[in-house]
């Protein structure tokens, strides 16, 4: 905050409290404002244009995602936008292989065994299987570990980066239909991590060969349901499924589904279609080996700092007519 209020050239207009901003209060203070800083939470369209009036010259999202402002409308009224990207590559990473350790491992049930003190009780009923799930690291009796990526950018390169410690042999992904194969990349990817195979593959090997399948794509109309029942059928019994891209881009019905008819072991979920009205009632919500945390994907101290720095800076360079470090380019 130091570097918006310790500035004498602008006048602020902030929202105090911590928690989301009422509509009706942003729609009232907006009026006559040169610039804005929003959260993926606030809706940037038509409505909020016309309170804000002809004045209004960048709006600032402390986000990766921009679906929540109109970018036809933006680019109409000449109104440049920034955003927050790459900053928050590292922090969802680290949450990818987390999901991926706790859906594998049964997390779900094991830690509710201990939270609510059954500890010992299920100790009376212990056999040498008793929650094991499949092991994210190679070992001599299974060599060979095979990760899916739908969607390769950065951080599904930094998701890899993390797993091949783990012994990870095979690289598979998808990436759009209209971008074009990046051979030398793979075959850089492939020496540096010492990886047997880091290939293109389409959405039938993706699904077949998956030990763990990483969902990392946009959202939007092009991945809506890419993962959908067909899909999930094709994949292993054993398989894992995590998805800290966009909710939109799995079937939540057709998930359940599958975990509870045990087409795949099981999933790690950070984003939910519908979300944040996820309620006990969800059918994934009711799947034990399902684990669903609430978009926490970049929730780290050092993440968040850079990113709000990130929001600041290209909201005042806006200001200024200068350069905004993450600027989005939209055209009419």
């Amino acid at each position: 905050m130091p570097l918006l209020m310790n500035r004498t050239d602008i006048e602020v207009v902030l929202w105090s409290e911590d928690r989301l901003v009422t509509r009706a209060w942003l729609l009232e203070n907006i009026k006559g404002a040169a610039g804005v800083l929003v959260l993926l939470t606030e809706t940037v369209n038509a409505e909020l244009l016309e309170a804000a009036g002809p004045n209004l010259r960048v709006v600032s999202t402390l986000s990766v995602g921009y679906d929540h402002i109109d970018l036809l409308l933006m680019a109409q009224r000449n109104i440049r936008v920034g955003y927050t990207p790459d900053i928050l590559t590292e922090a969802v990473a680290d949450l990818s292989v987390m999901l991926a350790l706790m859906a594998g491992r049964n997390d779900g049930p094991t830690y509710s065994l201990a939270k609510n003190g059954e500890w010992a009780k299920y100790m009376h009923n212990w056999s040498p299987f008793t929650f094991c799930g499949p092991q994210l690291s190679t070992t001599a009796s299974s060599p060979n570990r095979t990760v899916g990526f739908l969607g390769f950018g950065r951080i599904s390169q930094a998701t890899l980066a993390r797993l091949v410690p783990f012994g990870i042999t095979h690289c598979i992904y998808t990436s759009s239909p209209t971008s074009k194969p990046d051979t030398a990349r793979d075959a850089a990817l492939k020496a540096k991590h010492k990886l047997a195979a880091v290939e293109r593959v389409d959405l039938d090997r993706l699904a077949r060969e998956s030990d763990v399948l990483f969902v990392l794509s946009p959202g939007g109309k092009e991945t809506y349901h890419l993962v959908d029942a067909t899909f999930l059928r094709k994949m292993k019994e054993m398989s894992v499924l995590v998805n800290t891209g966009r909710g939109t881009v799995v079937d939540s019905d057709a998930l359940a589904t599958a975990l509870h008819e045990k087409w795949i072991w099981g999933a790690g979920l950070d984003v939910v279609e519908g979300e944040p009205h996820i309620g006990t009632d969800h059918p994934l919500v009711k799947e034990p080996r399902c684990v669903i945390v609430p978009h926490i994907g970049s929730a780290t101290f050092e993440t968040r700092m850079d990113m709000v720095t990130r929001a600041i800076d290209n909201l005042m360079g806006g200001l200024s007519g200068g350069e905004m470090p993450s600027e989005l380019r939209v055209a009419a």
